[in-house]
């Protein structure tokens, strides 16, 4: 009985040692070789739509460490922008524990791991960046060529490099767009996931019945995002439009209200 409370008591401890508790998120930075002091801010998009980025926290570089904290209802994107750095830091703020580990040489390269979305999010983007490996390694092997022909007129070459990347970009962006597709179909509780099907939707020649298949088998907590709830708008719409469609037509199985 004693070893058996023992037990109870250890498993206690083990589940209770989150640092967040519902709705809270906390970002622990490591920032090594940055100066104590520098500033760090914790930005998103103006919700008002008129473009640009609004700040929501600051906090200091000390001792190259740097932590932030507060509230988060859902996930959506936000960016570390680094005092005197050109670039900015993306990530999915959302609840639980973001660790960002900042390159201070190369701030694109820096490491974000905590949570499943994020984890989730540095998975996809080093996917995508093998699919669209070709296209890039055309453009650096013939930037100089390009280059030293426009400098010379020399419009035969930049017709053929024009046309050979636009060739390849084709395919790529053939292989790009089933990436995203078989993503989003394989990842129901993502949020990258209902991101792609939002931007697809926003294409006119979208096949309407597939992202709304997809739609469909995500789970509720994604489908009552923002973005999901666009989405559930959006369908609901060209539904709506369709010749025979009921207006108004009913939602989407499990789609929020």
């Amino acid at each position: 009985m004693k070893k058996l409370f023992l037990l109870l008591s250890a498993s206690a401890v083990l589940f209770s040692c989150s640092k967040v508790g519902k709705d809270e998120y906390i970002i622990t930075g490591i920032a090594k070789g940055i100066e104590n002091g520098k500033t760090i801010i914790l930005q998103t998009q103006d919700p008002s739509g008129m473009g640009g980025l609004i700040n929501i926290d600051t906090v200091k570089v000390e001792n190259g460490k740097f932590e932030i904290k507060g509230k988060v209802t859902e996930p959506s994107f936000h960016v570390l922008q680094i005092d005197s750095a050109n670039d900015k830091i993306p990530f999915i703020l959302e609840e639980g524990e973001i660790n960002i580990e900042v390159n201070k040489d190369s701030i694109q390269k820096s490491k974000i791991s905590g949570t499943y979305n994020n984890d989730e999010y540095v998975k996809f983007n080093d996917e995508m960046k093998v699919v669209q490996k070709k296209l890039i390694d055309f453009q650096s092997a013939n930037m100089l060529k390009m280059n030293q022909a426009q400098q010379t007129k020399d419009t035969a070459t930049i017709n053929s490099l024009m046309q050979q990347y636009q060739t390849i970009q084709e395919e790529v962006g053939a292989k790009s767009k089933a990436k995203y597709l078989s993503y989003a179909e394989t990842h129901p509780k993502s949020f990258i996931s209902v991101l792609i099907i939002q931007s697809m939707l926003q294409d006119p020649s979208a096949d309407i019945k597939q992202a709304e298949k997809i739609y469909n088998s995500f789970e509720d907590q994604l489908k009552n995002t923002k973005p999901g709830k666009e989405i559930k708008e959006r369908l609901a719409a060209v539904n709506s439009s369709v010749p025979g469609a009921a207006a108004g037509a009913a939602p989407a199985p499990g789609a929020a209200n």
